[in-house]
């Protein structure tokens, strides 16, 4: 299987014909076509139905596409990293966090090297626990963000010095709104919207259970969300509270929203990890190199 057919297989993905995908590629359509009919022989699957008009992937397709993807990214990653190694140093640095207000730590990392470094590029990936560590393990990542608690026992780690405090954004004109911080009784009759990574990773570890006491499994959870934006706009729209770190959603005084921290105090703690015996492009050594002194210097 050759990664240029892999290439040509993606771009008729995307482009949903093979008229389309060829304009792109500058082939013929015979040639793109044989492509994919000897793609296909190769593999003994089907990967495309055809219509008058367009193409959709079958499910052996999308499955090929997920991997085909994933496969053409760490080339051209493989190949950056090597040109990177000449002169200068140059090259991506690829990250991938959940939200969490750390990220500020993070940049003013890379702001101070790209006074040194200009050539140094940054490549962010938003994503849970689950999505970030699939992508470190693959090799499409050179660090992760994880919130604890996290395994991270597979991983070489510096601990962040920063806390995310955990508490509940709701609209500014709801009862809970004149009261300064949220005890787990005020959470009892409310319809909650709860962060699934944190339904998976904290509560299935106690953390917010035992926060809450005996009456966890009485919480009135009507949403889950991914992403903390799309969970504001639920809040905004009268669906319920949302369960969130603070500082990730805009409580501004030009926002209708506003944040009520827990009460006890619940935080979480955050690391940057990355894979053991990963082999570092010259960007991401100096990078993490870059890191460990200004960290250091923080917690001492």
């Amino acid at each position: 299987m050759e990664l240029r057919v892999l290439r040509y297989f993606l771009t008729v993905a995307r482009e949903g014909s093979i008229t389309g995908a060829a304009d792109f590629l500058h082939v013929t359509q015979p040639t793109l076509s044989r492509q994919l009919k000897d793609l296909e022989q190769e593999l003994g699957k089907k990967l495309f139905t055809r219509s008058s008009h367009s193409i959709n992937l079958t499910e052996e397709g999308m499955l090929l596409r997920k991997r085909a993807e994933e496969i053409v990214e760490m080339v051209d990653k493989l190949e950056t990293e090597f040109h990177s190694m000449v002169g200068t140093i140059s090259g991506d640095v690829y990250i991938g966090s959940g939200e969490t207000e750390a990220m500020k730590q993070i940049a003013r990392v890379a702001k101070d090297l790209q006074f040194q470094y200009p050539n140094i590029r940054y490549h962010l990936y938003s994503g849970n626990e689950d999505d970030v560590t699939e992508r470190l393990d693959k090799g499409l990542l050179d660090f992760g963000i994880l919130i604890e608690p996290a395994d991270i026992s597979k991983y070489n780690y510096i601990n962040i010095p920063a806390k995310d405090v955990w508490g509940v954004v709701m609209r500014k004109d709801s009862l809970l709104a004149s009261k300064d911080s949220i005890k787990a009784e005020d959470l009892l009759n409310v319809p909650l919207i709860c962060s699934r990574q944190a339904m998976k990773q904290t509560f299935s570890k106690n953390e917010f259970a035992d926060w809450f006491g005996e009456d966890f499994d009485k919480l009135n959870i009507v949403t889950t969300y991914n992403l903390a934006y799309n969970a504001a706009i639920m809040v905004e729209e009268g669906i319920g509270f949302a369960v969130v770190l603070d500082k990730i959603v805009n409580t501004s005084s030009d926002s209708s929203l506003c944040f009520r921290p827990l009460e006890p105090r619940l935080e979480s703690g955050l690391n940057i990890v990355w894979k053991k015996h990963h082999v570092f492009s010259a960007a991401a050594e100096m990078f993490i190199k870059e890191i460990r002194v200004k960290f250091s210097n923080s917690l001492n």
